[in-house]
């Protein structure tokens, strides 16, 4: 297949690009210009372009037979307003002049795979949540929500469109995993807050096999969400990486207050977390490689 793919340089971008040239997929990745480029891979090449703002790399969008929508600027940081508007921009601007660039002509339908995130569905505590569950209220679930409609608008176009809401991804080289294993390196590992709080995940190679199930199963539609069918909480998540990692767990949580009060806003979401379940990738016949945190954990961590 011929694959367009923004955000295709980052921490999910990078393994999937991999991948997709392992299977003799053809991409074409959007970069900024001056980025570095990795061009090593067979059948991947790079056109420059700023995702946020329209331009000439537009004209290259159609023709393909999937377009992969990763962009957007990491979530894992104290959201100053500065923050909240690049975190905003970043994925809305991105999405609508990706969506503006497509076209699909006679006989052809198009997919889109656009990324949100499971912070769509705000918090519920220990309610179970699927892709029929409705979105939260707050700045994340907000932001995802505005995410998704401006990805939706592509349907308008003849193109079909899958939103893959991720869990957060446990990759070896980027993402939340480095950060969350940092303190056990010092034996300072502990839950935030009350530890009863879920973690939605996915393996990095899980994530890499939804994509590749999403553009071979064409009947798939709407909301996906990309999650280990295993979610863990916070406290269980702790003892599983000081397990891992052969460290001791036995300091007491860390207050939520000082969370709250070192991350500000984004601090609510790792002391609330959500419990969200893989429903439809289930009854579409996906198979996880690595459904439990355990088994996800060693294999990135050993």
């Amino acid at each position: 297949m011929n694959i367009f793919m923004t955000g295709g340089t980052g921490f999910v971008g990078t393994t999937l690009a991999r991948e997709l040239s392992a299977a003799s997929h053809r991409v074409t990745i959007l970069t900024r210009p001056g980025k570095e480029k990795k061009t090593s891979l067979a059948g991947v090449s790079y056109v420059d372009g700023d995702p946020t703002r329209r331009g000439p790399w537009q004209e290259k969008v159609p023709g393909h037979d999937v377009l992969i929508n990763l962009a957007g600027s990491p979530v894992f940081a104290r959201w100053t307003d500065a923050v909240k508007k690049d975190l905003r921009e970043s994925r809305i601007l991105t999405t609508a002049h990706l969506v503006e660039a497509l076209e699909s002509g006679p006989g052809e339908r198009p997919s889109l795979l656009s990324t949100s995130a499971v912070g769509y569905y705000g918090f519920h505590g220990d309610e179970e949540l699927d892709e029929t569950s409705g979105p939260g209220s707050d700045f994340l679930a907000a932001l995802a929500l505005e995410w998704e409609e401006k990805a939706l608008e592509a349907e308008k176009r003849g193109v079909r469109v899958v939103i893959c809401r991720f869990g957060i991804v446990m990759g070896k080289n980027g993402g939340a995993l480095a950060q969350m294993v940092r303190p056990f390196h010092f034996g300072a590992g502990s839950p935030l807050g009350s530890g009863r709080q879920w973690f939605s995940w996915i393996h990095e190679m899980d994530l890499v096999r939804i994509f590749l199930f999403l553009m071979e199963n064409q009947e798939i539609t709407g909301p996906v969400n990309c999650t280990a069918p295993h979610p863990v909480r916070n406290r269980e998540l702790t003892k599983i990486i000081g397990r891992v990692l052969g460290v001791p767990t036995f300091l007491p949580a860390v207050p939520g207050f000082l969370v709250s009060l070192i991350l500000g806003e984004f601090g609510s979401v790792l002391l609330k977390g959500q419990k969200v379940l893989p429903v439809k990738l289930l009854k579409a016949g996906f198979r996880f490689e690595y459904p439990d945190m355990e088994k996800a954990l060693k294999s990135l961590l050993k």
